[in-house]
């Protein structure tokens, strides 16, 4: 397989000057605003408004982030990570999840304090407007950084960009706020600093939780699965393919195994040839590295297999919790039947469900002996 470890292609250089790119621009907008809301936080003694700008500057920090993170996580596989460095990205997304808690703490402890001990806002109109195109500003720049991580498959831009939206919505209440103390002479900066807070906190929660998620492995995108059983099916003689594993080594990297059912009839070299095929097809169509293809054959010399075949399936089926069977085979010159049987995961008892069909099969078939394993559906 040492032919598709390759250097970084024409689209992973593209991938990460659009990322770094699309980073340096969040960070000089995010000092520029930054710079102008703190001199109006500080001048108009405004808690809301200050704590907008150190929130600014955590968006820089999380963009630059980003940038250190794609460029670690583009250095080629060595010796010591054969598997390269993808997963950096992971981590650099779980450092802004952080950030965006840790100011979200920070931010409601000052507004607490606002509470209890209050400072009297003075605003002027030019304040105002500084804050209102930030507004502006924020929202085109969330819609615009969450709009590349997507097409990037980047989660850190994802992130910095709703971390942006969620910005732009929290100079809005500021403004509110503004407005509200200007006409009726009602002060609820600290109150509001305190709610947003919250808030911040939240959306730090959730994208911790979104990150720590994928480092510990989900499952496999059901398109990408979808896609990677139809090419190997497209083989002549290949009429199943199961056990799709796919194993996530940074974003739009993969490693994996599939099984494929074969006639019996295929020698080593038939079969050599066969897998070689199928490997190099997989990564030139979907960018995945099979490192391993497993073989279940299907009976061509027992006339009698397929009707077993089509009893024991319509037995097993009938459990509420059975999923799927494949890699059936019967051997008369052992006397065996052996399949992989697919039991959900919301089975009380998956090994009961296991034991329950094997009953039922041995029933029906009680001269033979049953090699009946318990499967995982890793990618549907």
């Amino acid at each position: 397989m040492g032919k598709f470890f390759k250097a970084s292609s024409d689209s992973d250089i593209n991938r990460e000057r659009k990322i770094v790119r699309t980073s340096s621009i969040g960070i000089a907008t995010n000092i520029f605003l930054a710079t102008f809301k703190a001199s109006v936080g500080i001048l108009s003694h405004s808690i809301a408004i200050t704590l907008d700008a150190i929130n600014n500057l955590s968006d820089a920090a999380s963009s630059l982030i980003t940038i250190v993170g794609t460029k670690l996580a583009g250095k080629a596989p060595d010796k010591k990570h054969p598997f390269g460095y993808g997963r950096i990205e992971y981590l650099s997304a779980m450092v802004i999840s952080i950030i965006v808690l840790y100011a979200g703490i920070t931010s409601l402890t000052e507004s607490i304090k606002k509470i209890i001990k209050p400072d009297i806002p003075e605003y002027t109109s030019v304040s105002l407007f500084i804050v209102g195109t930030g507004v502006i500003i924020k929202i085109l720049l969330g819609r615009f950084v969450k709009k590349v991580g997507i097409e990037t498959n980047s989660a850190s831009l994802v992130n910095s960009g709703e971390d942006a939206t969620l910005d732009a919505v929290i100079s809005a209440s500021t403004l509110v706020a503004a407005f509200l103390y200007i006409w009726k002479n009602i002060s609820i900066e600290a109150w509001l600093g305190a709610v947003i807070s919250l808030f911040i906190i939240k959306a730090g929660i959730e994208m911790l939780h979104e990150t720590i998620s994928k480092v510990l492995g989900e499952r496999a995108d059901p398109d990408l699965s979808s896609a990677i059983k139809k090419t190997v099916l497209s083989f002549k003689d290949v009429s199943g393919a199961y056990d799709l594993v796919l194993n996530n080594y940074g974003p739009d990297s993969f490693n994996g195994s599939i099984h494929i059912e074969i006639p019996d009839t295929y020698s080593a070299g038939e079969l050599d040839e066969l897998i070689r095929a199928i490997t190099s097809e997989v990564y030139e169509k979907h960018n995945v590295i099979l490192t391993a293809v497993g073989i279940y054959s299907v009976n061509t010399k027992n006339d009698s297999s397929a009707q077993m075949r089509d009893k024991i399936f319509k037995l097993a089926l009938a459990h509420e919790h059975v999923l799927q069977l494949h890699g059936f085979y019967v051997s008369e010159k052992s006397k065996t039947i052996r399949c992989d049987i697919v039991i959900s995961f919301d089975a009380p008892d998956r090994r009961q469900v296991q034991k329950e069909v094997c009953s039922e099969i041995q029933k029906l078939y009680p001269d033979y002996q049953l090699e009946i394993a318990i499967d995982i559906d890793f990618s549907e």
